[in-house]
């Protein structure tokens, strides 16, 4: 029996925390042509969580910015910090299922044991997993992690594998005194929105195997992943999201230069515009891109920005 394809459905998901700089409007522009370039829906969601990091107004800011440089989303904008019950909800499942735990441990009581650090910070040794320490209160929600390799294909980057239990240990996904984690929360979004294709920067590559973990705990479909190289300073150093803000809120003009910055993006994915679109208009070029993208041609080294 054949079936149909279902639509492909990708997302933009930005932090609130700072004007759109150039990191995020390469991500912006890859989600985009890829989800496009397939046909399908481009959602966008403010991860806006962590409400004490979070800029007031930079939400809006963000949303105006992509309008200038002539993106169109589908759908409501839908945003994290009013989704805390939906978070609440999963982490209880897990509770239930006896796969999250209660965990009393100190930053400092981990360091102590832990036997590697990883992107996070440290493996955790699994003092609390038995139970919590009568002389502990509870400062986080952990899950139990296995001694499993999880796998999987990047549209980009290729196959990557990551050990569970060497790499990262119980993973918290909720800190009694802050919000709910990155891990589950994403999780448990694209789930809801319908999303099966994860288009982000690679240097969210190493935590997708968590989020993967999850998926099959919570018996969710697995989207597929394209992890985009990471824009860098001229020196190759990380990228300062101050000095490299492309918002409205930091002063630019997008009327005059929204086509250039989109040209610029569009040559750093690897592709190749034609030089007559150089100063076109920003929806020119998102349609130029959504026909003409040749993945192949996306790099996987982390690069500078160069204006044309």
């Amino acid at each position: 029996m054949v079936t149909d394809k279902p639509q492909t459905v990708g997302r933009f998901a930005p932090s609130p925390t700072g004007p759109l700089h150039l990191g995020s409007l390469v991500a912006a522009l890859g989600s985009y042509l890829i989800a496009k370039h397939a046909g399908g829906l481009w959602l966008l969601r403010m991860e806006d969580l962590d409400l004490p990091r979070v800029v007031p107004g930079i939400a809006d800011d963000m949303l105006a910015t992509l309008e200038k440089l002539g993106f169109q989303w589908d759908g409501e904008v839908l945003y994290q910090s009013r989704r805390t019950e939906h978070y609440r909800a999963a982490a209880e499942q897990l509770q239930r299922c006896g796969i999250a735990y209660a965990c009393g441990c100190t930053r400092s009581e981990i360091a102590q044991i832990a036997s590697a650090p990883h992107e996070d910070g440290l493996v955790y040794p699994g003092l609390c997993r038995d139970g919590l320490p009568p002389e502990k209160v509870e400062r986080a929600l952990r899950v139990k992690v296995y001694d499993e390799v999880i796998s999987f294909d990047d549209g980009i980057m290729g196959r990557y594998s990551q050990h569970l239990t060497a790499s990262c240990g119980d993973f918290v996904i909720h800190r009694a005194d802050g919000p709910y984690a990155y891990h589950l929360a994403v999780v448990v979004d694209d789930a809801a929105s319908g999303v099966n294709q994860v288009v982000r920067g690679s240097d969210l590559l190493a935590s997708t195997p968590r989020q993967i973990y999850l998926q099959r705990i919570f018996g969710f479909p697995m989207p597929s992943y394209f992890h985009l190289p990471l824009v860098t300073g001229p020196d190759g150093t990380k990228l300062s999201k101050r000095d490299n803000a492309v918002s409205l809120a930091a002063g630019r003009d997008l009327e005059r230069e929204g086509g250039s910055l989109l040209f610029a993006a569009l040559r750093f994915l690897g592709q190749a515009p034609p030089p007559e679109l150089r100063n076109a208009a920003p929806s020119e070029l998102l349609e130029w891109g959504s026909v003409h993208l040749d993945l192949l041609a996306i790099p996987r080294t982390p690069a500078p920005f160069v204006y044309p």
